[in-house]
Order: C-alpha cells, then structure tokens, then sequence
C-alpha cells in the first residue's frame, strides 16, 4: 500500500496530507483555478478544496456552514449533511498573521458527477440523445 504524502495545494500556497491512492483529477480534465479537485481509484469518492470569497454577512461557524450548503446548491446536491464544526488554533495556522479565526467543517454531500445525474439516493448516467 503506498503511504499518504503532502500534496501542495494553489501552487504550493499551502499542502494538505492526502491518502493513499488519490488521484489528482487535474491530470485527468479541466478544474477551476479556485478549486483542488482529488479522487480515489477504488472507491466513489472525492476531495475538493475550494476557495470562497468572504461573504461578510455570516462569521465564524455559521459561514463555515453558510459556504457549504451553498456550494451545495450550486452544484445540485440531493442531500447536504454537516457533521461537525469545529474552530481551528490560530497559531496552528501558516496564516496566522492574517487572519482572525478559521473553521474546518466535516460533511457530505450526495452530488453528481459530470454527465450524471443524483435519483432515488444513486448517482446515474445522464444519456444524451
């Protein structure tokens, strides 16, 4: 089994530890600029690291929420489920110069994948007629 390893993130800005078997979807197809897009060989599943600009009228844990639910919308999601919100330490951070507070927030969303489309719980191939 290959071990996890730090990926550098909008041209090394920043890394993230990402596990074994993730795949840079930017290899395979177009990403936006604002987003890190990764994926699991063997499973289902995604990472995407997006940018989001500062929507001044929601702060702390309910913009971590408000981002989420929103990106949600956007890309159609069935279900948009947090499981947790939690602060991070300032001092932990690279960016702790600039900041005053920062969030990670943990859920799911149920989205489908380009040319598919989300029915009765499961993602299916949209054909094109």
């Amino acid at each position: 089994m290959e071990p996890s390893r730090d990926y550098p993130l909008f041209g090394g800005a920043f890394s993230a530890t990402l596990p074994p078997g993730a795949i840079d979807v930017s290899d395979l197809r177009p990403v936006p600029d604002n987003q890190e897009v990764f994926c699991h060989r063997m499973t289902d599943q995604s990472l995407i690291v997006e940018l989001l600009e500062l929507q001044a009228h929601v702060q702390g844990e309910e913009a971590a929420r408000y981002h989420f639910e929103d990106v949600g919308g956007v890309q159609g999601a069935r279900t948009v489920q947090v499981e947790a919100v939690q602060p991070l330490l300032l001092e932990n951070l690279a960016l702790r110069g600039c900041c005053e507070e920062a969030w990670v927030l943990s859920g799911k969303q149920q989205v489908a994948k380009e040319n598919q489309q989300v029915r009765a719980g499961r993602v299916s191939d949209v054909q094109e007629g």
